[in-house]
């Protein structure tokens, strides 16, 4: 949930930079960082979503359109991942809520 947090973090900051001359786009490799995290699991470490292990898959978006002042934020692009990436923060959150439910009634005995 944290790299979610993140991820909104770094849409939210493109789409408020949508008209800065030479602003570049940057998101999160989430497929990859889930990737690190399984691996690091694996391995017997402990993930960290802090925001220093996802800084590392961070990658600069290439545009669709090249803008003339050197932006590669793209408003529907962004506006869509933003959308995407709050459905997979309900989803997330649904189900840990979903988890924490089952294990109150399991101690309780319901």
């Amino acid at each position: 949930m944290q790299l979610r947090l993140n991820r909104a973090e770094i849409i939210a900051s493109n789409l408020a930079n949508v008209d800065t001359p030479g602003f570049k786009a940057r998101d999160v490799n989430y497929a990859e960082v889930m990737r690190d995290v399984a691996s690091g699991i694996s391995a017997g470490t402990k993930p960290r979503f802090d925001g220093v292990d996802a800084a590392t898959q961070m990658m600069y978006r290439i545009p669709n359109q090249a803008s003339a002042d050197g932006n590669t934020v793209e408003l529907n692009v962004e506006q869509a991942n933003f959308a995407a990436n709050s459905m997979d923060f309900q989803t997330s959150l649904t189900f840990l809520n979903m988890k924490i439910n089952g294990l109150h009634k399991a101690i309780k005995g319901e």
